[in-house]
């Protein structure tokens, strides 16, 4: 399936260190996330662990704190570093011009996931 690209937000509107959220109607929240190179990084915003918001966790180096129990998530793969253990889902993105785009069809509910939810 080919990548579809919306636009969600400016870089400059997530604060350096720090996160946004992309609502989703039916389904958990994408937290959109900025480190102090300014990569940006896209992770659903749940904890692996007892689904705590990552968006107001910490974000340092290349990992986010969850603010629960203080799990670290790497940024870059969803999965939470030793010895703790799990991951959350990853999203595609890609920034262009400053402008901050996710994959439409990857934030679309595969089929049954939105009555899971």
């Amino acid at each position: 399936m080919s990548q579809q690209w919306k636009a969600v937000c400016n870089v400059a509107d997530i604060p350096v260190l720090g996160a946004r959220v992309v609502k989703r109607a039916t389904q958990p929240d994408v937290a959109i996330f900025r480190n102090s190179e300014d990569e940006v990084f896209a992770l659903l915003d749940r904890c692996p662990h007892k689904g705590g918001p990552l968006s107001q966790g910490i974000v340092f180096k290349d990992r986010v704190a969850c603010p629960l129990h203080n799990w670290n998530i790497q940024l870059d793969s969803g999965c939470a570093t030793a010895p703790d253990e799990g991951c959350t889902q990853k999203f595609s993105i890609k920034v262009e011009q400053g402008k901050v785009f996710l994959d439409m069809n990857e934030l679309q509910p595969v089929s049954g996931e939105a009555a899971a939810a």
